[in-house]
């Protein structure tokens, strides 16, 4: 609001200086008023209109002051007494600049004092002038001056309805965008219970039931068959959790499936039991959650790629601290085996493109290329030193 009072300010005390001179000229050549006097008178009442924009009542005071002055200078003869129309105009851009820039009561106020000071005027005129003489102009500007009042306040009023109307339309906007949003975040709720909760439930049924199932079943193969099923009641713990955070967008942290490098042994040994030799460096360090959860997403979906596209290829993980950020690389060479399609796709995975967005959510970058020597290569960077400025408020 401030720009906007500002430029009232200017505008209006534009206007007063113009009218100043006006105002001062006319009352000495038209009614008679003496020059320095009618300055003076002037000068009260165009001064008091931007000084109405910050101290109204004062400004009402001044623009009284000169009101009064220019009707006890003036001549007897003349008709416009106690209000020349030089001076009623500066009156009423006074009350309407009022009415238009602060609260309705304010105007009314101001209005009626306007009133009873011409009626108290004319009955104490040093000159003993009648009440009678100065009805005519009285009318004249409490009509005129009312209507003026009642314009600016129905115009004020059609801004303050009309911001409240565009209030109501955003608030109607954001409603129906969270409602679509919970929808959506039902229905993708609903696709994963009914499609990939219940295929993993029949994964986890089939590997839990295969010693039974199965006869002659050897030791290794029961025991892989036990991975397989542990394996797969961990994907689905967090799919649960997953489901739940989807359908409550207020559930609490606890909620939310949060592994982090702690975690990447236990996702280097499953990868190991389906015969990807991996190495694993990781440097002990403490980060945040989301880096934590980021990193460890980013080296599973890299696994996940190794497993499908270059089976048998010796994998190596360094997660490590370089200046302040957190370096994680999972790079592999060329596959021991012919890999085998694990499912027809008739587009281009998803795969590189959510951990590009997992490591611009955590606030880092993330590459990936084919290596020169053969292989593939993940990088993905966080800065760590930022974030900690940012926490430590010294």
């Amino acid at each position: 609001m401030e720009p906007v009072r500002r430029l009232w300010v200017l505008v209006v005390g534009a206007a007063a200086g113009v009218l100043l001179i006006t105002t001062s000229l006319l009352m000495t050549s038209v009614y008679d008023v003496p020059l320095l006097v009618s300055y003076a008178a002037a000068t009260a009442q165009c001064a008091a209109l931007p000084l109405a924009l910050r101290r109204p009542w004062l400004a009402l005071v001044l623009q009284l002051a000169g009101v009064a002055t220019f009707a006890w200078v003036q001549p007897d003869s003349d008709d416009m007494w106690p209000l020349t129309l030089p001076v009623m105009v500066l009156l009423v851009a006074h009350i309407g600049l009022i009415a238009a820039t602060r609260a309705w009561r304010d105007a009314v106020v101001t209005w009626w004092a306007s009133i009873l000071a011409g009626i108290l005027l004319v009955l104490a005129d040093p000159r003993g002038r009648l009440l009678d003489d100065a009805a005519g102009p009285l009318v004249l500007y409490a009509t005129t001056s009312v209507l003026v009042v009642f314009g600016a306040i129905a115009w004020r009023q059609r801004d303050e309805a009309r911001r409240q109307l565009a209030e109501a339309y955003r608030d109607v906007e954001l409603e129906h965008a969270q409602r679509a949003l919970v929808e959506e975040r039902n229905r993708i709720a609903r696709e994963l219970h009914d499609v990939v909760a219940h295929s993993m439930s029949v994964i986890h049924m089939q590997a839990t039931s295969a010693a039974y199932r199965i006869k002659d079943l050897d030791p290794e193969s029961k025991a892989e068959f036990g991975r397989i099923a542990a394996g797969t009641r961990g994907a689905l713990r967090e799919m649960r959790q997953l489901l739940a955070l989807l359908r409550d967008e207020d559930a609490d942290n606890e909620l939310r499936p949060m592994p982090d490098l702690q975690h990447l042994g236990e996702l280097a040994d499953s990868v190991r039991r389906g015969g990807i030799p991996v190495e694993l460096e990781v440097a002990d360090t403490e980060l945040p959650d989301t880096v934590g959860l980021a990193a460890y997403r980013i080296v599973q979906e890299s696994l996940s790629n190794v497993v499908r596209h270059a089976p048998g290829a010796p994998t190596r993980i360094r997660v490590s601290v370089d200046d302040g950020s957190l370096v994680v690389v999972v790079e592999n060479d060329l596959p021991t085996e012919v890999p085998r399609a694990i499912e027809e796709s008739p587009a281009a995975g998803h795969g590189l493109v959510g951990m590009r967005e997992r490591a611009r959510l955590a606030g880092g970058t993330l590459q990936a290329g084919p290596r020169p020597e053969g292989g593939y290569r993940v990088e993905a960077s966080f800065p760590l030193e930022e974030k900690e400025e940012k926490e430590d408020p010294a």
